[in-house]
This record gives C-alpha cells, sequence and structure tokens, in this order.
C-alpha cells in the first residue's frame, strides 16, 4: 500500500510526497482505500537540509581545484524518506549523482590541451 507524507515548508505551504512507509511518531492524518496520510514530525526545509549541504560540499571540491570550471551543474536523485528525510537516491546500480564542468571558450580557466 502507498503511503503518503504530508510536510509543511518553512514559510507554511504543504508538500505530499509519496515515501515507502511511515515513521514511528509520523502523526495519521487520514486513510482512504489506496493510501494512508501522514504527517511528518519535520518541516520540508529540514527534510532537505543534508541535500543541500552535500550539494555545497561538491560544489566546493570542483570550483576549489585546478580545473576551475566555468559553471558547475549537479544532478542529484532525491528519495525523501519519513525517517531520514531527503536521501540522495541510487539510480540501477549505484547513488546517483551527476556532474557536469564547463568552460567558456578562450577562458582563463580552460583547461590546457595536452
Amino acid at each position: 500500500m502507498a503511503a503518503l507524507m504530508e510536510f509543511t515548508t518553512d514559510n507554511g505551504a504543504t508538500v505530499t510526497v509519496e515515501v515507502d512507509r511511515h515513521a514511528p511518531g509520523a502523526q495519521l492524518v487520514s486513510r482512504d482505500g489506496q493510501h494512508a496520510l501522514a504527517r511528518a514530525g519535520r518541516t520540508f526545509d529540514s527534510a532537505l537540509e543534508g541535500i543541500r549541504s552535500a550539494a555545497e560540499s561538491a560544489l566546493a571540491v570542483f570550483r576549489d581545484g585546478r580545473l576551475k570550471p566555468d559553471g558547475v551543474e549537479l544532478e542529484f536523485g532525491v528519495k525523501i524518506t519519513s525517517e531520514a528525510g531527503a536521501v540522495i537516491a541510487k539510480s540501477a546500480l549505484e547513488g546517483h549523482l551527476t556532474v557536469k564542468l564547463s568552460w567558456s571558450p578562450g577562458s582563463q580557466s580552460a583547461p590546457a590541451a595536452d
């Protein structure tokens, strides 16, 4: 049976997320024939805090090295769980993180060709 978790954002908006199961302590709000809806014990913003910290760390690694790209693009597969909040979801094989680095033509920081 699908479980739905209702989070509120720090500004009061409601976000409903499908989760595998409800965490202990989640407050059951309603149940129909197919879904149970529970209210999360944390805000949506706090659930995503770890992902934001991971993105900041990854950006620092790619911006502060020898490569000095003009642009860094990170793509995380994010899964919301009632127990842990937001986690980096695995793809079919491994953890999901895609990194794209870019340099503008004629850029001072473009990597030298060997």
